[in-house]
């Protein structure tokens, strides 16, 4: 059989061709590919909840018009402070400026040149052994000198983590902000908004299916939805929980448990 790209399967069943049941089983593993991993963090992905004057300002800061450019996000794994770091960062980058982000951890070493960038996005601060938080503290300082942003998250506020006093002090000079995570209500809500901009009514049930049943960070769930959405397109059956399960068993994620928890260095943090 011919491996004929998704894009092209959900464009011809837009336009009302027949699937064979050898082009269900295409369909659903070309579908079942599309459960690969979240897309691409971005501001605009971002379901600001409780932080939308974070978001507002991370905005700013992306358009290069942030009076403040030193900011530290903290909350605890899950909230989306990793989330907002990448989306950040890709904000400026397709804006041509040079704009970095690091995964911080014990042994990270921070690269040269990186004084010189507009902005340096240091995630999980609060991670860097003492050679990286000195280099920290003097990337900190260069980047003030030279005009450019430095953005850092950690699990506790500054004046909280074991860090160089130096170093803490920085950090908490600028902008400290909590990243408060989305509760349930918050993601259902977010998802039946994503299903109505879909043209299609989401069910509660299949909304609490969901949020049981994959990765509970919202770009994983949107990408879900999006894709069950396609998947009640091409077989011409409603979205319901038998037909989420379906999809589900077929990407092979109810092997994985009933309950999958956001990893702290994954992208929904």
């Amino acid at each position: 059989m011919l491996n004929i790209p998704f894009f092209l399967w959900e464009k011809g069943m837009r336009w009302g061709l027949a699937l064979s049941r050898a082009g269900d089983f295409t369909v659903m593993k070309q579908l079942a590919l599309d459960l690969g991993g979240p897309p691409l963090p971005t501001l605009e992905h971002f379901i600001a909840g409780r932080n939308g004057e974070l978001l507002q300002h991370l905005m700013r800061l992306a358009a290069r018009g942030a009076r403040e450019r030193f900011i530290c996000l903290w909350g605890r794994p899950g909230c989306g402070r990793s989330h907002l770091l990448k989306g950040t960062v890709t904000a400026l980058q397709r804006a041509d400026a040079s704009a970095v982000y690091v995964a911080c951890q014990a042994g990270t070493r921070l690269a040269a040149g990186l004084e010189r960038m507009d902005c340096v996005a240091l995630d999980d601060v609060g991670r860097l052994d003492g050679e990286g938080q000195i280099a920290a503290f003097d990337l900190y300082n260069a980047l003030r000198e030279h005009g450019g942003a430095l953005l850092a998250s950690a699990a506790a506020p500054p004046v909280q983590l074991d860090l160089r006093k130096d170093l803490m002090t920085r950090l908490a000079w600028g902008l400290v902000y909590e990243v408060h995570a989305l509760t349930d209500e918050d993601k259902a809500r977010a998802l039946a908004d994503r299903a109505a901009s879909r043209g299609f009514r989401l069910p509660p049930e299949v909304s609490d299916y969901l949020l049981t049943r994959v990765r509970r960070d919202l770009p994983t769930l949107m990408a879900m939805l999006d894709t069950l959405d396609r998947y009640s397109l091409e077989t011409k059956r409603p979205v319901t929980v038998p037909l989420a399960r379906e999809l589900l068993h077929s990407a092979g994620r109810q092997d994985q448990g009933s309950r999958i928890q956001d990893s702290a260095a994954g992208a929904g943090d």
